[in-house]
Formats: structure tokens, C-alpha cells, sequence
């Protein structure tokens, strides 16, 4: 799919793409991977100045890069605001310094629009967050236009799994899940 191209008919089916920044990606694939009218996760990069980057570049933290997931989704089945709603309670967006036990530029957040209606959706949810009272620290979370997403290497794809107990045990051990269940349930 082109970037040109954002809305792709293959047969009947209505295809776009969404992508978000949530920290590690690893735990960014799981949450998105389990609804009708979700027909990709890819774990990747983006954001950064470095083509065609590798894990072991972004860890350095020096390619501009963030951990982000590329969504295709059919908009019938799964509209972007349910998308937004998934993503704003995987994070915390009050912490622009990485996520949970993972620091470093590669983990902040972000969701990274590619279209116009895209981005007031976006601007809309995160002043909806910022509203809510969960917070007493501002949302530091970014919208960005979408650049060049360079899907990771295959071991990271599907990490939950692929590695399940390895994931679980990342998972329990960055602070994530205690997170999300003192402010988002």
C-alpha cells in the first residue's frame, strides 16, 4: 500500500491504516489484535532519520525513532475512535521520557496520523483524556503526521505469541498492567 494510497479497495473490503507509539511495541500488538475488522499488527519504527533502521540501532536511542505499531483496519467493522480509545489506555501519557520500565526516546508515545481526519480525531481523544480528570499531570503525547513505517524483524512480530512466556514476563515486570488498572478500568 502505497502512502499515496491510504484507502485501498482489495475485492470489497475497505482497508486504512492507523499507527501508534505506545512504549514497547511488543505490548502494542496484543490489545489491537483481537477485534473484527483488524487485519494487520505490525511491529516497526518511525518517526526517526535513519532508513531502514534495526532494533539494535533504535535501542541506542539515537535514530529518532519510536517502537510503533502499523494497524490495517477495515473502518466498517473498527472505526478509528475505537482504535484511539484501545491505545490511550495501554499508556501513560503523562510520561514523555519512554514507558512504564522502558526508557529512552525509542519508547515515547505518540499516534502518528495519516490523514486529515485522522488528525482531528486524534486532537479530539487526546483533549478528551486531558478532560477527564485521570490525570494531574498534562498529556504529553504527540500527533504526528505519519512517515515512513519500517516494519522490525521477524522475531518481534507477534511476540506475544511467539515468546509468550518470555512477553508475560516482560509485561508483569514493566508496571504497565498496574497502571492501566489504577487509571483506565
Amino acid at each position: 500500500m502505497s502512502e499515496q494510497n491510504l484507502n485501498v479497495n482489495h475485492s470489497d473490503l475497505r482497508v486504512e491504516k492507523a499507527t501508534f507509539a505506545g512504549g514497547c511495541f511488543w505490548c502494542m500488538v496484543k490489545p489491537f489484535d483481537q477485534y473484527p475488522g483488524i487485519i494487520k499488527v505490525v511491529s516497526g519504527y518511525t518517526g526517526g532519520h535513519v532508513e531502514n533502521p534495526t532494533y539494535e540501532q533504535v535501542k541506542t536511542q539515537t535514530t529518532g525513532h519510536y517502537e510503533a505499531v502499523e494497524i490495517l483496519y477495515n473502518p466498517e467493522l473498527f472505526p478509528y475512535e475505537k482504535l484511539l480509545e484501545i491505545f490511550w489506555a495501554q499508556i501513560d501519557p503523562t510520561d514523555d521520557g519512554g514507558q512504564f520500565h522502558d526508557r529512552g526516546d525509542s519508547y515515547r508515545t505518540a499516534i502518528f496520523v495519516h490523514t486529515e481526519e485522522q488528525r482531528k480525531l486524534a486532537e479530539a481523544s487526546k483533549e478528551a483524556v486531558a478532560n477527564s480528570g485521570r490525570f494531574d499531570k498534562p498529556i504529553v503525547t504527540k500527533i504526528l503526521p505519519a512517515s515512513t513505517f519500517y516494519p522490525a524483524e521477524d522475531y518481534h512480530q507477534d511476540y506475544y505469541k511467539k515468546s509468550a512466556a518470555h512477553y508475560k514476563e516482560d509485561r508483569e515486570k514493566s508496571g504497565r498492567d498496574e497502571f492501566i488498572n489504577k487509571y483506565w478500568k
